[in-house]
């Protein structure tokens, strides 16, 4: 266990690195070290590696080369450079994916798709005030702007991507300030994306994260309010595990058939965010003990990238 007071900053160490390392006349293509570890957890733990399969790891790093072979033939191609990022982070290498994304920012600085994935890098490692400030600017640069589809990096079973620049800008705002504790300002993006979400994955995703807003803004009716277009029967490609928790909160499913079945053994990233979405409700039900047993077992499974994760751990760090 460690605290920032102890760590040089990795973003810091990276950038360190990189200026000492790149003689004054380095190609445009940047290839950044390697960091020690990604950041430290809002429990004061070093965030090293994603948990990741075998295979996994060997499909991720297949993608990668790929992606940074296209990089380096096309450096100021902000596509490559966008998706060499991408890949980066897949693997849980996420201080070079900002270092990536930053250095794009100097050759684009209003570049909006560069500031939606940095600002989702700076949530993975806990630097919240500037995924928020990324995200913001991401939102004016797009406002009034027709929106564009934006692919996955990891597609779904239909291989049809459910997210848009603009979408996915607005859900990781209103994320980050829940996060924050900004719960007001949390529910005020969320519904905004929940007013304009094109399909139903988009609607349960974003009703999950309002509904949670709402109900720690002190806005417990308006909170009940936004389950009303949640259904049994909605059209759901991928987003299963939060169309069973919208379900939930409104008295459609019990917990138990949420929970994951094997209360005992390793947590997926699926099961992690299922876990935090019945943790959190206990919470705004009073169940405090049990809602914080399950969220020290969501910290412990060490899936420290998925956001229910992150959520887990910014509401222990409030209860100490």
């Amino acid at each position: 266990m460690t605290t920032w007071s102890r760590l040089l900053p990795v973003a810091g160490l990276v950038a360190l690195t990189l200026a000492c390392s790149a003689p004054a006349d380095a190609p445009a293509a940047l290839i950044p070290p390697e960091a020690p570890y990604q950041g430290v957890s809002l429990l004061g733990d070093t965030l090293r590696n994603f948990p990741l399969s075998d295979a996994a790891r060997t499909r991720y790093l297949a993608q990668l080369d790929t992606a940074q072979q296209a990089y380096t033939r096309a450096p100021a191609n902000i596509d490559s450079l966008i998706w060499y990022g991408r890949r980066l982070g897949y693997l849980g290498r996420l201080q070079e994916a900002i270092a990536v994304y930053t250095h794009g920012l100097t050759l684009a600085p209003d570049n909006p798709w560069l500031l939606r994935h940095r600002g989702h890098r700076y949530l993975s490692v806990r630097e919240f005030d500037k995924a928020i400030a990324d995200f913001e600017r991401a939102e004016q640069l797009t406002a009034g702007k027709p929106d564009e589809v934006e692919p996955d990096g990891q597609p779904n079973a239909l291989n049809q991507p459910i997210g848009t620049l603009q979408s996915n800008v607005r859900y990781h705002l209103a994320l980050a300030h829940y996060l924050k504790g900004n719960y007001a300002d949390a529910a005020r993006v969320a519904q905004a994306e929940l007013d304009v979400a094109s399909n139903d994955d988009r609607r349960v995703s974003m009703t999950h994260w309002l509904y949670h807003s709402l109900r720690r803004a002190g806005r417990v009716e308006d909170a009940i309010k936004s389950l009303d277009g949640i259904s049994a029967n909605m059209q759901i490609i991928e987003n299963t595990n939060y169309h069973k928790l919208v379900q939930m909160y409104k008295g459609l499913l019990p917990i138990d058939s949420v929970l994951p079945a094997n209360t005992t053994g390793e947590l997926s990233v699926q099961d992690v965010s299922s876990a935090y979405g019945v943790a959190a409700y206990m919470l705004g039900n009073g169940q405090e003990a049990e809602a914080k047993s399950l969220m020290q077992r969501i910290v412990q499974a060490g899936q420290w990238g998925a956001f229910g994760s992150i959520a887990a751990e910014a509401d222990l760090a409030r209860m100490k």
